[in-house]
């Protein structure tokens, strides 16, 4: 009797935020890995463990290479790719990329407490005027390449949490924040996409985004009762979310 051949699951490519790396997917990966996925994470240039590598020419472009280097380097397909904070917009980015250049690789997008970009928009388009002036006097102290990164309170950590968050931070590159962003939406909207709005705490900087989705068409919205930062604050249920995503068939 023949035994039904078990269907591949998909990959996840976990990208992280402003001031993080991979390090803070750590709680997460196990899990994934642990129920059968393929789970990688990558370290953006500029910061992390690559800290050492920031430059003035650290852009958009880069960070779009690191993703996309990640996933033909681990040679991977049928990609669920998940970006947190700012790699909202960078894995808008990228979406558009692949779906030009590998029509299917992409299974889906995640937008964890993310930023949602327009055409033509940079990651500081939604905030608000006090923020922007903020980060670019913040900037000033590095001569313009990067900006550091807030207490991770804000984040809704505390304890051992916040510390850890706090000690691992590094400075976040500078030209990123108003850089404009270059994609064609109708690529992107066609991937099935999600959005994880983390609300307790809410951070004001994804305010724009939280509304965004729930009044424009073709938005999945789940909820975590967390703050900005689950994969720190709540990993298990962080994973049990992203087990639970409808898979895309198409």
């Amino acid at each position: 009797m023949n035994t039904p051949t078990e269907i591949p699951k998909p990959a996840f490519v976990l990208v992280h935020g402003s001031w993080h790396g991979a390090w803070c997917w750590a709680r997460v990966l196990p899990l994934l890995r642990q129920a059968g996925h393929v789970a990688h994470a990558v370290t953006l240039t500029g910061v992390g463990e690559r800290a050492h590598l920031l430059s003035p020419a650290v852009g958009i472009d880069t960070h779009i290479q690191d993703v996309i280097g990640l996933i033909d380097a681990e040679e991977l397909n049928d990609v669920i790719l998940v970006g947190h904070s700012y790699a909202g917009n960078l894995i808008t980015c990228v979406a558009d990329r692949l779906q030009q250049r590998s029509p299917g690789l992409l299974n889906q997008l995640v937008y964890l407490d993310a930023g949602i970009p327009d055409p033509g928009d940079s990651w500081s388009t939604p905030h608000t005027p006090e923020t922007v002036q903020k980060r670019i006097e913040e900037s000033k102290a590095s001569g313009g390449l990067s900006f550091p990164p807030p207490d991770a309170s804000v984040f809704g950590l505390s304890g051992a949490d916040r510390d850890w968050v706090n000690r691992r931070q590094t400075p976040q590159p500078f030209r990123l924040y108003q850089q404009p962003l270059h994609f064609d939406a109708a690529r992107v909207a066609a991937l099935p996409r999600t959005f994880i709005d983390c609300n307790k705490p809410p951070l004001a900087t994804i305010d724009a985004a939280r509304k965004r989705v729930r009044s424009e068409p073709g938005w999945r919205v789940l909820e975590m009762a967390t703050g900005h930062d689950p994969m720190v604050s709540a990993p298990q249920d962080l994973v049990d979310l992203l087990l639970q995503l409808p898979p895309n068939c198409s």
